[in-house]
């Protein structure tokens, strides 16, 4: 339908000429109903009035940065910055409590000129510009007058967002992402998927985060099919209500990280789902954090009786620094394979136009069929690199395999292996290894342990690392969440002996520490992948909210 060379600005004019009554997008309610649609001649023409009030304040390639809850309000935005070519910085809105934030370091690196956001927002949040700094001028989106930007369009090689990584292992980079990049993997998540104008898509994932916006709502756009959107606190609260929604509005197209198929389980009521049809659910794709074999299994078994088919379980691997999606499994269900006693779960093969390498982390040659090895992606949707920060660029972008002259490999930083057929399993992240008498350890394993030693354990609550032991070896912490339900009543010694017990039975080694903290302080991204260096350092200083 689309070339790659194509930008999306001129891709989202074409909706808009051809199909202007088509639905773009639709905003669902927290107790359910719609709140709020646009067709794709109202996205254009909000979104280009607004790119006229942008251009009035900001230039060409000068910064944006974007607070929006989830909402139809955000792709108006967005849309707006791409039409007037001022980079877009999709940031989450800083709660008021939170003690961590990272707008006010993201305004201080990437040094935007405005932000936008909407007026029911800055209207409640009057504390807003001062939490997030910089002397911004603020423009909401209702701002814009019944005008239409008239300027250039912006071409293949501009830049047309930065996506701030999430910061799992490192403090948060910006990632540059130009519009050829951006383009390059909207055409390969809609080949790899089979996804087409028909493929409406349903997500609660942030807005401001890559899965989120690129996956669902910008591929939704790229074919001209409908984006679906809910909260993502109505799924955390309600997690059946997205496979409803999935089902009323025949969506082909939904996926989550892992965690949320286990929360659908985990809340799954048959009253609750009576007269769901998840037939229609083409494409159920995983990312964003470990895929687990059993959690794809008990999903499917699940929901079998709604309609669901194993088959449409797409696992998938992806990073911001390949704009996002980098490989995704077939359709008919993912292949598994046994590695040091684990299951891990394949993640299809490379994309078309895409090469991926498994390459020694050290020597920097390759690794052949079934060895493990650092993963290497090259492609035409690799970014150009971390805005404004070159050393952390050249540890990352542009390497050259030993013994090949092409210097165009980004190092993912995670570790994998290809089998025979071609697909990819990835097995853990290079710097969350722990290495305990020789032994390589993966942290979401000791954690996935951890988290099932007693119910009174949060699930997706922990955080497994090293630390120096006695004598200077490599000795293992693990820390754990105690469920909301039982906070007032935890055994913190029961409860630590339990997930001992679980580690050295699974693992053969004894933590040297366990320590167990209150319901929702362990550090994490944005998106909820676990910050392991930052709880790490807080364990460390005592910094930690313990049981």
């Amino acid at each position: 339908m689309t070339a790659a060379a194509a930008t999306l600005v001129d891709i989202l004019g074409r909706h808009a000429a051809e199909r202007p009554d088509a639905r773009a997008c639709v905003m669902l309610a927290d107790r359910g109903g719609e709140e709020a649609s646009l067709t794709f001649a109202e996205l254009d023409r909000r979104a280009r009035a607004l790119a006229a009030r942008i251009a009035a304040q900001a230039g060409p390639g000068e910064r944006a940065l974007l607070l929006f809850p989830t909402g139809i309000e955000f792709p108006v935005a967005f849309c707006a910055c791409l039409f007037a070519g001022v980079v877009a910085v999709p940031v989450m809105p800083p709660r008021r409590q939170a003690t961590r934030d990272a707008s006010a370091a993201i305004v201080a690196d990437c040094t935007p000129r405005l932000a936008l956001t909407s007026a029911a927002l800055l209207a409640g949040r009057g504390d807003l510009p001062e939490r997030v700094g910089g002397g911004l001028a603020w423009l909401t989106v209702e701002d814009a007058a019944p005008a239409e930007f008239a300027g250039a369009a912006p071409g293949p090689d501009d830049i047309a967002f930065l996506q701030y990584t999430s910061g799992s292992t490192s403090a948060p980079k910006g990632v540059v992402v130009s519009h050829a990049n951006l383009a390059a993997n909207l055409a390969m998540i809609a080949a790899a998927f089979g996804n087409t104008a028909r493929s409406t898509h349903a997500s609660w994932l942030p807005l401001y985060h890559d899965m989120g916006l690129i996956m669902n709502l910008l591929q939704a756009l790229y074919l001209g099919a409908t984006a679906v959107l809910m909260s993502p606190v109505a799924f955390l609260q309600r997690p059946l209500a997205w496979l409803r929604a999935i089902a009323e509005y025949r969506a082909e197209v939904a996926g989550a990280p892992n965690f949320a198929y286990d929360l659908c389980v985990a809340r799954y009521r048959a009253e609750a789902m009576a007269g769901v049809d998840l037939s229609g659910w083409r494409v159920a794709f995983n990312g964003a954090e470990p895929v687990r074999a059993e959690t794809l299994r008990r999903f499917a078994e699940t929901f079998a009786p709604h309609g669901f088919s194993a088959a449409a379980l797409r696992p998938a691997y992806g990073m911001a620094e390949a704009t996002v999606l980098i490989s995704a499994a077939a359709a008919g269900g993912a292949k598994t394979r046994r590695v040091e006693e684990r299951e891990v779960v394949g993640c299809g093969r490379a994309l078309p136009g895409e090469r991926i390498a498994i390459v020694d982390p050290d020597s920097a040659r390759r690794r052949g069929p079934g060895e493990i090895g650092e993963i290497w992606v090259a492609g035409p949707h690799v970014a150009r690199g971390y805005w404004g920060a070159r050393a952390e660029t050249a540890a990352t972008f542009g390497w050259a395999i030993a013994g090949e002259a092409e210097a165009c490999w980004l190092r993912t930083g995670d570790l994998g292996f290809i089998d025979e057929s071609g697909e990819l399993f990835v097995t853990g992240r290079i710097k969350d290894v722990i290495i305990i008498r020789g032994v390589n350890h993966y942290p979401q394993d000791i954690e996935y342990t951890a988290e099932r030693a007693d119910p009174a354990l949060a699930p997706h609550g922990g955080a497994a690392f090293a630390v120096a032991g006695p004598a200077g070896t490599e000795a293992l912490v693990v820390v754990h969440e105690v469920a909301r339900s039982g906070r007032r009543t935890a055994d913190a010694e029961r409860l630590a002996a339990r997930i001992r017990e679980a580690v050295v039975r699974e693992h053969d080694i004894a933590p040297y520490a366990v320590t167990l903290i209150r319901p929702g302080t362990l550090p994490k991204t944005t998106s909820g992948k676990v910050q392991r260096a930052a709880c790490r350092q807080m364990w460390l200083d005592g910094a930690l909210d313990t049981v």
